[in-house]
């Protein structure tokens, strides 16, 4: 039941040094999208005196993070929940912070929109909105690594692909961080709260 991404141990040095500067000392952190649950459990981990709570609309995803978080044993870290995107149920908990790894790239553009707007609802003023993956920046050729990843998903369906970071911010939310990430075209983008 236990699954592993290889992606997640490469990432999670990065992710782990910019969540270390832009989380809030106490609260919930809602992870949107929690996939194996690798992340969820290093998070809760690192840091005791948040609340994590785990969610994935694949059920596949949520008995993995349910695998990893029972061996765990960590009191900070809830039972995964069957939350998407597109479904209203998310935006009814509140949150200090919202994490979203790896996602966006292989949901359709209205993911995205419902993300900004449901994090635009839920994050109290000046609540971090965190993602990481495969951005593109408009104007500028895709690095090899992007274009490959771009293909990829959209051949699996093509509503899927690699995002526009600068379309990313809102009215509810600005960009505050654009930072590379390990790998080619993978970036690490910090929104907060208006």
């Amino acid at each position: 039941m236990k699954r592993t991404a290889p992606a997640a141990a490469r990432n999670r040095g990065a992710l782990l040094a910019v969540l270390r500067r832009v989380l809030p000392p106490r609260g919930t952190v809602l992870e949107i999208g929690s996939g194996t649950g690798e992340h969820a459990v290093l998070l809760a981990r690192a840091f005791p005196d948040l609340v994590f709570q785990p969610s994935d609309p694949d059920p596949e995803a949520r008995a993995s993070i349910a695998a990893w978080a029972d061996e765990a044993g960590l009191s900070n870290l809830r039972p995964p929940l069957l939350y998407d995107l597109l479904a209203p149920a998310w935006r009814r908990r509140p949150a200090d912070a919202l994490l979203c790894v790896n996602v966006l790239h292989v949901a359709p553009p209205e993911a995205t929109e419902a993300l900004l707007d449901g994090a635009g609802e839920i994050l109290p003023p000046g609540g971090p909105l965190v993602l990481y993956g495969p951005f593109r920046r408009a104007g500028e050729p895709d690095p090899t690594r992007l274009a490959r990843i771009d293909a990829t998903v959209r051949a699996a369906d093509p509503a899927f692909g690699v995002r526009d970071r600068g379309a990313l911010a809102s009215r509810a939310l600005a960009l505050e961080e654009d930072l590379a990430g390990p790998e080619e075209g993978d970036r690490i983008l910090v929104l907060r709260r208006r």
